[in-house]
C-alpha cells in the first residue's frame, strides 16, 4: 500500500512546485539555523506542495527527513566556530530523541487544537518578555551549569519539548534557544549552538517513527535536504558573523510569526 501511494504521490508534483519547495527549504534552513523556527516554513510549504489527497503524516515525515539534514549541517558549523559544551548537548538531545519518539507515535491519534491556545499564550508571554528585557540573551554564561540547571534543561528542554516536536513541531528550535538561554544562562549565539544539536536528536527520534511507518517521500526529501542543508549552514555563519543582538531580532520574527500562523489554523483556516 505504501509504495504504490509514495509513487503516485511524486507523479502528481509538477516541477514548479519541486522548485518552490527547495526554495522553501533553503529559506527554513537559514531560519532554523539562527534561532530555530523553519518548521514555520517548511511543513507549511510541504501541506500546501503535495497533493491534495496526500495524507498529512506524509508532510511530516518528510519535513523531518529534509529537517534533519540542515539542522545537522547547521550544528557541525557552529561546533567548529564557537564554544558548545557538546557532552551537555548530547545528554538533552538523548532526553529529547526519547520524547520526540513519543511524541509521534502519539501524533496520529491525539488531537493538537486543544495545546495550539496555550502555546500561543506562552509565545507571546516570552515575546513580551524579551522585549522587556533588552539584556536576554546578550550576556555569555558566567560560568559552567550547575546539577540542578542541567537537570532541569533535561527534563524541559530534553523531554518536554522533544514531545513536542514529534506531537507537533513548528517553533521546536524557538523553544529549545529560549529555554537554554532562561535555564543555563547561555547568550543566544551558545543556545542557538546547542540548540541544534538537541534538535538533531529530536529530528532522528521522530524521523525513525516515521520512517518505520512508511510516511517519508524520500526521493523529495533528498533533493530538498541539499537546499535546506546549504541554507542551515548559511545562517549559523550569519548568526556567528552578527552576533546576539542580530539573533533577537530574528528570534522576535520568528516568535510573532508563529503566533500569527497558529491563530490562522486555529480560528481562520
Amino acid at each position: 500500500m505504501y509504495p504504490v501511494l509514495r509513487v503516485a504521490i511524486m507523479s502528481d508534483i509538477s516541477l514548479t512546485m519541486i522548485a518552490v519547495l527547495c526554495l522553501a527549504a533553503l529559506a527554513a534552513g537559514w531560519i532554523d539555523a539562527v534561532v530555530g523556527g523553519g518548521g514555520l516554513l517548511l511543513l507549511p510549504a510541504l501541506l500546501l506542495g503535495l497533493p491534495s489527497n496526500t495524507p498529512a503524516a506524509y508532510a511530516l515525515g518528510t519535513n523531518k527527513a529534509v529537517a534533519i539534514v540542515g539542522t545537522s549541517g547547521a550544528a557541525v558549523t557552529y561546533a567548529r566556530k564557537t564554544r558548545v559544551d557538546v557532552r551537555l548537548a548530547v545528554r538533552i538531545g538523548l532526553a529529547a530523541l526519547a520524547g520526540s519518539s513519543g511524541g509521534a507515535f502519539l501524533a496520529a491519534g491525539m488531537s493538537t487544537e486543544v495545546l495550539k491556545p496555550v502555546i500561543m499564550v506562552v509565545l507571546i508571554a516570552v515575546a513580551a518578555f524579551v522585549i522587556l528585557r533588552p539584556a536576554f540573551g546578550t550576556a555569555p554564561a558566567t560560568g559552567p551549569a550547575t546539577r540542578r540547571q542541567i537537570l532541569t534543561a533535561i527534563g524541559l528542554a530534553g523531554v518536554g519539548i522533544g514531545f513536542y516536536d514529534g506531537l507537533i513541531g513548528p517553533g521546536t528550535g524557538t523553544f529549545l534557544v529560549l529555554t537554554l538561554t532562561a535555564i543555563l544562562h547561555l547568550d543566544l549565539v551558545a543556545a542557538s549552538a546547542t540548540a541544534k544539536i538537541i534538535n538533531c536528536c529530536t529530528n532522528a527520534g521522530a524521523l525513525a517513527t516515521f520512517a518505520w511507518q512508511g510516511t517519508v517521500l524520500w526521493q523529495l526529501a533528498a533533493l530538498m535536504a541539499l537546499f535546506n542543508l546549504a541554507g542551515g549552514t548559511l545562517g549559523a555563519h550569519t548568526a556567528l558573523k552578527k552576533g546576539s543582538g542580530f539573533v533577537r531580532v530574528v528570534l522576535l520574527t520568528v516568535v510573532f510569526a508563529l503566533v500569527a500562523n497558529m491563530a490562522y489554523e486555529q480560528w481562520v483556516a
